[in-house]
């Protein structure tokens, strides 16, 4: 009977659903998704919660919102509008119909830099209204770590502050105008005085004036906990526009707004101060404001373990101080009034803009980078969250009055330490509010306990320190259920009061704010299997479980940036393509972790939904450095693709590509023949039909004679003295050999000429990278077995292997020991590559290259960038005199992917996003540098130039373009 009404009930839910789908897609112009990979994807933001709808729609303009409001009010369904999803205290997960605004109601809509004031909408990225008001000298003040992805609508409910507030303060002192529209269907214009207030509001503060003059804690500056119902006291101008900011999407629906822009210095300084630790730099943070400066952020070693190759003064401890002035010089001399004024053991400034970007980044990474201890990765197969090294948000943002920051941070460790906890402080030193992850347990039991109890205390400690639950992020799900120990019952009730004016029916964001949910429900992961998944990767920094690597996805969101002012990263390319969340980093792990809940997304590995959002996945790797927490999706794919098609056909494109190594070695000796029959347009569609190549896509040509054969003769004609030092093996990856010979060819002329001997495999060898990318892991497990078969005897010999592919490179070192991690050699193999600077660095350090005096354009392969990095490079392009930097982002060819059927538009896309506008930019007299086979395949098709290898580069000035190979 249990079994039949369970039954009966989600038949029913489901009936409901359905005819609310069907109800919004009539009267909403914009996208209505029901689907479970839409649902998927918006059931948790960059908290500890997950909730999941029953839908998502992405309005289009106001009269949607007002339309898809009408509709859920008639079915009883609750509404949560949502920015980015960087909400860290679960505010913007959502059940019933979650509002997406980041699709289409996202512009600025208008800049007044007379008034000073920008109107937007509440999708808006914070970065594109600090471009558009930067254009006039002016900025918006707040600005979040998540600058570059959060949203204005975003920081309006969660009343953000930033790095700057001690300056402009958050994002209320800055609103001065909102439009909104209720969930009863009112359209309101909110700014100050109580024209657009609902009714019974203006009763509501006249008749508690004493509660709201004394409940709220004074010489605070980070109060972001609770509503602002003091900001309606007639002495503090009956602000409605205030109140309204840090209500959580539990009021009303914003669809615009007017804010504040102020002047943004032209020229700032950074002034760094180390401390002997956190309590001294705390204690002298609040010290700093009088001499105004625009930030003071603080952090301690545990977060920067490597503080001196990061070039921070000595300390245990650090303060940033930024200042600001009309030029350079006034800026630094501010800064350097600071140093000298600050009781610090050690102070420098530093006004290199790269410099200081380098510096803020270890800053706003500290989210997700503070997710891993730095013991490691994640937890023991079997252990709960949090054992092994991973900590997460709950008591993210806690703020106290910046004097009281040093006694209550040295409670708050002891606090830690008496729970068995730990955590790495950090933040906003001199508005004393501190950011901390902490190693919480909240897959067990008892570890959720101890979250509980431990939040009941700390919560206890912040209010004995005068301090509030929340000093940015807002409440959410993670402290609301304890706003009555901060404030009391009275004011908690007058809370619920101001809710029900505008919400009467509870159906904006129920269980946030006023009535919460409590704290320790709705844990996101509750739902995860307890067992280790089977998996054919190793997973060395999780403990082998794929669910601890999926977890380390905290969504902070670092791959939601958008277009080329995401700088020299690589991170996301799809994303930046499409702008569609399920395309980004984030988006595949939350459907990997539906995946393994098994609530939402049903099918496991054979879901449509995590195939269809990982196939414009480009495995670039770029994830794997660019992320804070080191998510590598590219991996996840390959896994989940190996699991997909097991036992099943494959794409056609696995079948031709994802076996390329073994059709180019058999296709050799017929090299001409297929040439040529590849220039016939008849046979080369129906080549590119039967293998899944798209149409677009020229076939690349097929080398007469292989790298191996050509060098084989020239080994063989030479005398060479092996010397361990000077000795290198040269990997003949599938690309080079077959595809492209003449960057092998320029390799060996330029390490002969630094004096090197150069030793081949003597037998086949592959890294598997083809095979790994489709997923066909049984088989790149059997190719790189055979491969340290081979070349066993080499690894013997402890000599560099140098291979030229980046890609095939970084599938040596990251993919082969986390394929083969019970065979030893593996590792070995992995610990000898080095990329064709890095050979000749360790081999001849002293050899100098011709100069060549040469501007470059081009660019870093995205595997290397990712993997094996491009310090060595960047070195020898300098010493040969090859200026100018390459730019960053993906080519888009990546391999299979840009060549696979349906992948051409995004393929270029990702190039146009960096790739080519450098490359457009350069002047006809500049090389062209592309290590990678795919970088150089797509310039040539894409824009018909040709670029080259560093060493093909090097090997002219070498050898003045003759070669003897």
């Amino acid at each position: 009977m249990a079994d039949r009404r369970t039954a009966d009930r989600r038949t029913a839910e489901r009936k409901e659903r359905e005819a609310l789908e069907r109800a919004l897609r009539a009267e909403v112009r914009g996208e209505v998704d029901f689907g479970a990979g839409a649902r998927a994807l918006m059931t948790m933001d960059a908290s500890n919660y997950r909730r999941v709808p029953d839908g998502v729609v992405a309005p289009r303009d106001a009269a949607d919102v007002a339309a898809v409001l009408d509709v859920c009010r008639r079915h009883g369904v609750p509404v949560v509008p949502r920015g980015a999803g960087t909400s860290i205290a679960g505010q913007a997960t959502g059940v019933g119909v979650v509002l997406d605004f980041t699709r289409h109601m996202r512009a600025v809509l208008s800049v007044d830099p007379d008034a000073r004031t920008a109107v937007v909408q509440p999708g808006a990225v914070l970065d594109r209204l600090r471009d558009a008001a930067g254009a006039y000298g002016l900025t918006f003040g707040p600005d979040p770590s998540t600058h570059s992805r959060c949203t204005l609508g975003g920081m309006i409910g969660n009343n953000a502050c930033g790095a700057h507030s001690v300056a402009w303060g958050t994002t209320a002192d800055n609103v001065r105008e909102l439009s909104v529209v209720t969930y009863g269907g009112a359209e309101l214009r909110l700014g100050q005085g109580w024209s657009g207030a609902p009714a019974g509001l203006r009763e509501l503060v006249d008749g508690s004036l004493a509660p709201l003059r004394t409940g709220f804690p004074q010489g605070l500056p980070r109060r972001i906990s609770g509503y602002a119902l003091d900001a309606l006291l007639p002495e503090n101008g009956v602000d409605l526009a205030r109140a309204f900011c840090g209500g959580e999407g539990t009021l009303a629906v914003l669809t615009e707004a007017t804010v504040r822009l102020v002047e943004s210095p032209p020229a700032r300084a950074l002034a760094v101060l180390g401390y002997a630790d956190e309590s001294a730099a705390a204690e002298a943070a609040a010290g700093l404001l009088p001499y105004r400066p625009l930030t003071v952020e603080g952090m301690a070693e545990d977060l920067v373990p490597d503080a001196v190759g990061r070039g921070l003064p000595r300390g245990g401890a650090w303060l940033f101080v930024e200042t600001g002035g009309a030029t350079s010089g006034e800026a630094r001399a501010r800064a350097q009034e600071i140093v000298t004024g600050a009781d610090a053991l050690d102070g420098t400034v530093v006004t290199d803009p790269a410099g200081q970007r380098a510096l803020w980044r270890i800053r706003e990474d500290a989210a997700g980078t503070a997710t891993r201890m730095p013991d490691g990765g994640g937890a023991p197969p079997g252990q709960g969250a949090g054992s092994g090294g991973e900590a997460w948000p709950g008591w993210e943002d806690c703020a106290v009055p910046p004097a009281r920051l040093g006694a209550y941070l040295r409670d708050f460790r002891a606090l830690l330490a008496e729970h068995g906890l730990r955590g790495t402080p950090y933040g906003h030193f001199g508005d004393g509010c501190i950011h901390v992850r902490i190693d919480f347990d909240l897959l067990s039991e008892a570890g959720v306990r101890r979250f509980r109890s431990f939040s009941e205390e700390v919560a206890g400690l912040v209010v004995a320190h005068g301090g509030s639950l929340s000093g940015e992020h807002g409440d959410g799900l993670a402290r609301a259920e304890l706003l009555p120990r901060m404030y009391g019952d009275e004011l908690v009730g007058l809370f619920a009061r101001f809710k029900d004016l505008w919400d009467p029916a509870g159906g904006l964001n129920p269980g946030v704010l006023a009535r919460p949910a409590r704290l320790d429900e709705n844990l996101r992961f509750e739902v995860l299997p307890r067992r280790p998944v089977d998996v054919s990767f190793g997973y060395p920094h999780d403990g082998g479980d794929f669910s601890a690597a999926v977890r380390r996805c905290v969504g902070v969101a670092k791959c939601r940036v958008e277009g080329p002012s995401s700088g020299q990263g690589v991170m996301c390319p799809s994303f930046r393509a499409t702008g569609e969340e399920q395309h980004s980093t984030r988006g595949r792990a939350r459907l990997l972790h539906e995946m393994l809940a098994g609530e939402v997304v049903t099918d496991g590995w054979r879901s449509e939904e995590v195939r269809d959002a990982l196939d414009l996945c480009l495995s670039c790797k770029g994830c794997r450095s660019d992320c804070p927490v080191g998510v590598d999706m590219a991996t996840y794919k390959a896994e989940f693709l190996h699991h997909h098609y097991a036992g099943r056909m494959r794409p056609a494109s696995h079948y031709a590509m994802g076996r390329l190594p073994q059709w180019l070695r058999l296709a050799a000796p017929l090299a001409g023949v297929l040439n040529a029959a590849a220039r016939l347009r008849p046979l080369a569609w129906l080549a590119k039909r039967a293998a899944g190549i798209a149409p677009e896509r020229d076939v690349p040509r097929i080398a007469p004679v292989t790298l191996r054969r050509r060098l084989r003769g020239h080994m063989a004609a030479r005398t060479q003295v092996f010397t361990k030092d000077r000795t290198a093996v040269l990997w003949p990856d599938t690309f080079t050999d077959h595809l492209t010979p003449e960057a092998g060819v320029a390799a060996v002329t330029v390490m002969e000429a630094a004096g090197m001997s150069i030793a081949l495999p003597q037998g086949r060898v592959c890294c598997g990278l083809t095979y790994v990318s489709t997923g066909q892991l049984d088989r790149a497990r059997a190719v790189l077995r055979r491969t340290l078969d081979t070349m066993e005897p080499l690894l013997d010999l402890g000599v560099p292997v140098i291979v030229l592919e980046p890609s095939c490179a970084a599938a040596l070192k990251s993919d082969l020991p986390e394929l083969l991690g019970d065979d030893p050699r593996a590792d070995r193999l992995s610990a000898s590559v080095r990329t064709f600077a890095q050979g000749l660095e360790q081999c001849a350090p002293d050899w100098r290259p011709p100069r060549l005096d040469r501007p470059v354009a081009g660019q870093t392969h995205c595997h290397q960038h990712a993997v094996l990095g491009d310090a060595a490079e960047a070195r020898l392009r300098e010493s040969a005199g090859l200026t100018g930097t390459l730019s960053g982002g993906c080519c888009g060819l990546a391999g299979n992917f840009g060549f696979e059927r349906g992948h051409y538009e995004v393929s270029v896309a990702c190039a146009e996003d960096q790739l080519l506008p450098s490359v457009r930019a350069a002047g006809d007299d500049a090389v062209l540098l592309a290590d990678g086979y795919s970088c150089r395949t797509q310039l040539e098709q894409l824009t018909g130039r040709r670029g080259r290898h560093l060493a093909e580069v090097l090997a002219e000035a070498v050898g003045d373009g003759d070669s003897d190979v």
